[in-house]
């Protein structure tokens, strides 16, 4: 029995060396959305992983107005929407003063429809895209560690030694992207910033109202969002002394050290990070690209491509990271599934003779076109999220004054504004 688990191993590596008309890097929220959008076209995919199953790193997410209409393309909306509760507003208050400074409603119409913000868990979202994938999609323990190129194909080396031949190659590898630095970007760049992001679970009803509910003040910048009825997730972002820094290596240190900087807050926000279990939050640096990089960059060069942190990595200062990574997709699978069907109804086109140079050149058009939607788009968001973090976590006493009494109803504004954005339907012409 042994020997025929063995036997058929290697027939399926040695397959996934022949070939693969899709290779995804990364097995997060842009890798797995773009193979469920392929495989909404009839497009098969492999997306390679190098953890030994998914990763949850940063708890939830906000996902705005443009976020639900990408997941609505893919089909995955609803039953998300189920497991989430709508978020009424924002509101705005001082650390300093303990003070409401603003407040906003979200029950406004927007460009593209109402609009529509949750804060979603990250682990439920993941889910909810493996398990809308074809069996054997994901390779887990999967670490990709250089690219090549042979022909028309990429290859993709493995640390196990593995190579895989790729007609396309899709970088969603994060910010320490393979793909990126093979396309010629560089290191995402520290904005001397850290953020400790954690999610507290109750037994019963947390309290907090469906709000986004922010704290600005004193270079700090904190807030609490409620996922559903029992869990809050929860951030703080701040420049950190080298002291503590040192606190990170010590999770019982650094929570003591946030709950004595949270400032006037209301006592149910507070008792959100004082339920907050140690291993239920995280610290992290905060990294972004320049948005400069975007203008020349090669978002796609070939039929090889970036999309989600890869591609833009930015602060969190407006909640749109993983909401831009789903736009990535739907607009990257759409693109894509021009190029690789021959239409609509899904007939795939024979490859023989001239006709793999042919494919190659389509899959080029196909990944020039997506390239060529996301760039201002990403350029914007980065931009944006990086002046409004500077705004919000601005300190002094003028900084402080202008923001609550002048800057709060523009920074607002903005969350709203940037998420009034539709990447489109999966069908293509």
């Amino acid at each position: 029995m042994r020997s025929k688990s063995l036997s058929l191993q290697s027939i399926i590596k040695y397959n996934m060396e022949a070939e693969a008309d899709v290779v995804i890097v990364g097995a997060g929220i842009s890798g797995l959305a773009t193979s469920l959008g392929l495989h909404r076209l009839g497009i098969r995919s492999l997306v390679l992983e190098s953890s030994d199953s998914l990763r949850t790193t940063g708890f939830a997410l906000t996902t705005w107005t443009n976020a639900w209409k990408a997941l609505d393309a893919l089909g995955l909306a609803d039953s998300l929407r189920q497991q989430h509760v709508t978020l009424d507003g924002n509101v705005t208050s001082s650390r300093i003063t303990g003070l409401q400074t603003f407040e906003m409603s979200f029950k406004a119409k927007g460009k593209h429809g109402d609009h529509e913000i949750r804060c979603m868990k990250r682990n439920l979202l993941l889910e909810g895209l493996a398990n809308e994938l074809p069996s054997g999609t994901i390779r887990f323990s999967s670490k990709v560690v250089s690219v090549d190129e042979s022909g028309y194909f990429k290859l993709v080396h493995l640390a196990d030694g593995t190579i895989l031949k790729a007609k396309v190659l899709v970088g969603c590898d994060g910010v320490n992207s393979v793909v990126a630095k093979w396309l010629g970007f560089k290191q995402p760049a520290f904005t001397g910033r850290s953020a400790i992001r954690g999610c507290a679970t109750f037994k019963s009803s947390h309290g907090v109202d469906p709000k986004l509910n922010l704290y600005f003040g004193n270079g700090i910048r904190s807030g609490a969002i409620p996922c559903d009825d029992t869990n809050v997730y929860w951030f703080i972002t701040w420049i950190p002394s080298s002291q503590e820094k040192e606190l990170e290596e010590n999770p019982a240190q650094l929570k003591q050290y946030m709950l004595s900087k949270l400032g006037k807050i209301p006592d149910k926000v507070k008792a959100v990070v004082e339920n907050t279990e140690l291993d239920a939050f995280i610290s992290s640096p905060l990294r972004y690209r320049h948005p400069w990089e975007l203008l020349w960059g090669n978002i796609s060069k070939g039929n090889a491509c970036v999309a989600g942190d890869a591609l833009h990595p930015m602060t969190p200062d407006i909640g749109q990271g993983g909401c831009c990574a789903l736009e990535d997709s739907v607009v990257l699978a759409r693109c894509l599934g021009e190029a690789l069907l021959k239409n609509s109804g899904g007939e795939r086109k024979d490859k023989v003779g001239e006709e793999g140079k042919e494919e190659y050149e389509r899959i080029e058009m196909g990944l020039n076109k997506y390239a060529n939607e996301r760039r201002w788009r990403s350029f914007d968001l980065i931009s944006t999220s990086r002046v409004v973090g500077f705004l919000q976590e601005s300190n002094g006493k003028f900084m402080n004054f202008l923001r609550d009494k002048f800057l709060s109803p523009i920074l607002a504004g903005l969350l709203l504004k940037k998420s009034d954005f539709d990447c489109g339907k999966l069908s293509i012409s």
